[in-house]
């Protein structure tokens, strides 16, 4: 089963100690916020075990901050399940909400929403939690991340309501922003309470560190949720469109993909070997090289992190479906 793929990956995994603490914490989050419907629809997204992978992804924050991640992680998780129903009347009011979750990250920290509805409602409590006490420079950096990310999920609805699949190329690009990586690299500062300084994240090694990283994660988790979109007649998977575009057959597109995701996880480890010699280059002192030696250490947690989750999570069982039109909506 492609869930089952697994990618030999040279970074220790690691895991919160805070786990089950804030797992209890998160889960009452979610039922106090509305965030589900149903007793079903609470079941099927504790399965998914999203507070697993931040314990994975964001293994040395506070107990309290562990919370934060979590919830931060169902708004993000919750919202994309919206996108599954096609139609267009769905894509304007996804369109609406991603506008919305936005603009959130623009206002004064603690402004209620404006376009009310659990999802927003419960982002702007906490985007309020996660901003607190980080940088401007943080903050904008973030914040246009997660834009991106938004618009980007608003657009693959958008093709998906009115039959536009995407070439190889547009999908590539495309999926470096739905998978939504970099602005969860942003949230490791945050998460572990640091800011990589900005002649590092604004150099060529990190930018294409990042990169790399952001699609080694898009293709591993194409591969491994392969299965359940096919089930959902999901067009928007690397596999699918590399069949569709060099008409391969399933097991021929499936190990395409892994070369794919193979040779990212390769040319990252490359280009983070050239990092030491950055920073020297950049005349760091020890905080400053310290900064970074914790940006690596989140890149990899994240790409171990959610390989090992994503092997096991409930999201990705074919025989799992949501009822994303009466158990968790956007409005």
């Amino acid at each position: 089963m492609p869930q089952e793929v697994f990618f030999a990956i040279p970074f220790e995994p690691a895991l919160s100690p805070h786990l089950e603490w804030a797992r209890a914490e998160h889960t009452q989050w979610v039922r106090e916020r509305g965030l589900t419907r149903s007793a079903e629809g609470l079941a099927e997204y504790l399965s998914w075990d999203l507070a697993q992978m931040v314990a994975r992804n964001y293994p040395y924050s506070s107990a309290e901050d562990t919370v934060t991640l979590m919830n931060w992680f169902a708004v993000s998780f919750l919202l994309d399940d919206q996108f599954a129903d096609e139609g267009s009347e769905r894509a304007e009011r996804v369109g609406e909400v991603c506008r919305e979750m936005i603009t959130i990250c623009f206002r004064p920290l603690g402004a209620p929403a404006e376009v009310v509805c659990p999802i927003t409602t419960a982002w702007a409590e906490v985007w309020a939690q996660l901003a607190d006490g980080m940088s401007e420079t943080w903050v904008n950096r973030f914040a246009s991340s997660w834009a991106r990310f938004m618009a980007a999920h608003a657009t693959e609805v958008r093709r998906a309501a009115t039959d536009d699949p995407p070439t190889l190329e547009e999908y590539r690009l495309l999926r470096r922003q739905t998978v939504g990586m970099y602005h969860a690299l942003d949230m490791n500062e945050r998460a572990h309470r640091f800011e990589v300084p900005p002649q590092v994240q604004a150099h060529e090694v990190m930018r294409a560190m990042r990169t790399c990283a952001t699609d080694t994660i898009a293709y591993m988790n194409d591969i491994h949720s392969l299965e359940r979109e096919e089930s959902r007649g999901d067009a928007h998977n690397l596999v699918t469109v590399l069949r569709r575009e060099h008409g391969l057959t399933r097991e021929e597109g499936l190990a395409q993909a892994i070369r794919m995701a193979r040779a990212e996880l390769d040319e990252y480890i490359r280009l983070e070997g050239r990092l030491s010699k950055v920073c020297a280059e950049l005349g760091l002192d020890v905080d400053q090289r310290h900064a970074v030696d914790l940006a690596v250490d989140g890149i990899r947690n994240w790409i171990r992190g959610n390989h090992d989750w994503a092997r096991s999570t409930g999201r990705y069982d074919r025989s799992a479906h949501l009822g994303t039109g009466e158990d968790l909506l956007v409005g």
